[in-house]
């Protein structure tokens, strides 16, 4: 069954990745990847608020596996954030690489933590 829900999370998470990319790349003329950035801030929230519900209270396997390893991992891209990092300053836009890489995973590791601690706060 775990591996089922993990399926039907990605099912979800793959496409709502691509959708958000192309729905802010589109709104944006800038060549920073706000679409990616907001995919896997997105994730760590979901992440965040998923592993404090659990530290708090009984979250079902089915629900952590299609939330978690499902959903959340699908939805959120290392490897096209790495990919589109190192095109930025390959292009010369270092300084739109380096924020892309410092906003990233500051506000990623934010975000999860943030997310973890409202989970807790409301469900606690």
């Amino acid at each position: 069954m775990n591996w089922l829900m993990v399926i039907l999370g990605a099912a979800a998470g793959a496409p709502l990745r691509y959708l958000t990319d192309r729905f802010l790349q589109a709104r944006h003329a800038t060549g920073f990847p706000w679409g990616t950035l907001a995919a896997n801030l997105t994730a760590c929230a979901g992440l965040g608020f998923l592993t404090g519900a659990a530290a708090v209270v009984a979250v079902p396997a089915a629900l952590q596996q299609f939330a978690g390893p499902g959903l959340c991992a699908t939805l959120s891209t290392y490897s096209t954030f790495s990919y589109e990092t190192l095109a930025l300053a390959r292009t010369g836009s270092t300084g739109f690489a380096l924020a892309n890489a410092a906003v990233s995973v500051v506000a990623g590791l934010g975000t999860a933590s943030l997310a973890a601690a409202l989970a807790q706060a409301l469900l606690g």
